[in-house]
């Protein structure tokens, strides 16, 4: 029979919990089995009606025991810390499902019309011994592998729970992290496009498709945890060329964007706050050439990013420690890597009094 065929099986079994009576039946099977080391002397005794109340009594004693001890005791002490009532309440539930069991071989001996004591072969000859070998070993069994399950399956979704607030807590730091993009460039953009429409109208025009893209490209294209490498480096030489554009200076920039390595796929904006920061930290010193210096490089599959600019010394030291353009501080930056790419990644930065220097490492 398929597994396709067995499925309704299963749904009329799991909707009527019906799984759980064969659970415990299974359970008192096996155990019958290796007491008596004979399958088949367990299904010759099942076919006595005696035998077949003794059996049920183990069951439905147990189970009745064992689920008050985990849908109402469990949750009303155990989870709640009151570990004392919890201990007191489930020794009493052993207690009450021993002595029920007892009972019930007084009632098999009736309806096999014989001594309880000759029937089961018991010395000496009490209900007391009844009581300790028979029901109450097997009752406490029975309670620890209900509870021992019950705290097992708590556990296993209490770490399922942790683990996806986990998740969830990451993707919104990551999202508000993402989020801060500076909101500066944008404007000082437009508005450089807006002086540069009565000044050259074609590279006006080209400015405002790059910038669109490069908008379209922040709001709908790289809402992914991974977008591909050379959506980014696109990204990036259209920002490089707004930047320059905005800041409509006399300064040289080198850029070395290597071959996009098909396939290779990068968080989005964790490279450009280091960029945004080589624009604003650019030396003011007019009789130092201001420039800056990219490099992107590829091996396998990690990727080199360097990158210098000329510095603003004194501006250096007015800034907080930590602060890059935009908001978006280091702290930031190094917290976004430790979450995306976490040991897969080496970040050194060097801040001289002339030279601003990034360097990264990143294993894709």
């Amino acid at each position: 029979m398929s597994i396709k065929a067995l499925l309704p099986i299963f749904i009329f079994l799991e909707r009527y919990k019906i799984h759980h009576i064969l659970f415990w039946a299974g359970y008192h099977f096996i155990w019958w089995t290796l007491f008596t080391g004979s399958i088949s002397d367990v299904f010759k005794s099942l076919m006595q009606l005696h035998t077949i109340v003794k059996y049920l009594g183990y069951v439905i004693c147990q189970a009745l025991g064992v689920y008050f001890c985990l849908y109402y005791l469990i949750p009303k002490f155990l989870l709640k810390g009151r570990y004392l009532y919890f201990i007191i309440a489930v020794f009493s539930v052993i207690i009450l499902m021993s002595i029920a069991i007892t009972a019930n071989y007084y009632l098999v001996a009736i309806i096999a019309d014989e001594s309880v004591y000759a029937l089961f072969k018991v010395y000496p000859q009490s209900p007391i011994t009844i009581f300790k070998h028979n029901a109450l070993t097997s009752c406490v069994g029975a309670m620890t592998l209900g509870i021992s399950i019950k705290l097992t399956k708590v556990w296993v979704d209490s770490e399922k729970r942790q683990q996806l607030l986990e998740k969830e807590k990451l993707e919104t730091e990551l999202k508000f992290l993402k989020s801060q993009f500076n909101p500066h460039f944008l404007f000082n953009t437009i508005n450089s496009i807006f002086v540069l429409i009565n000044k050259n109208q074609e590279m006006a025009s080209d400015s405002l498709v790059k910038f669109s893209s490069l908008l379209r490209y922040q709001l709908y294209e790289c809402n992914s945890p991974r977008i591909p490498l050379r959506n980014e480096l696109t990204y990036i030489n259209s920002f490089i060329e707004l930047e320059c554009l905005r800041q409509n200076l006399n300064f040289e920039i080198n850029t070395d964007i290597t071959e996009q390595g098909e396939g290779l796929t990068i968080a989005p904006f964790i490279l450009i706050p280091f960029i945004e920061n080589a624009f604003k930290h650019l030396s003011e010193n007019k009789k130092m050439t201001k420039n800056i210096d990219l490099s992107i490089s590829l091996e396998d599959k990690t990727l080199n990013f360097k990158i210098e600019n000329s510095a603003n010394y004194e501006l250096q030291q007015a800034l907080p420690q930590g602060e890059i353009y935009g908001g978006l501080g280091l702290k930031n930056v190094t917290r976004r890597l430790d979450i995306i790419y976490p040991n897969n990644y080496t970040l050194d930065i060097t801040k001289g009094e002339d030279l601003h220097r990034v360097k990264l490492q990143l294993n894709l």
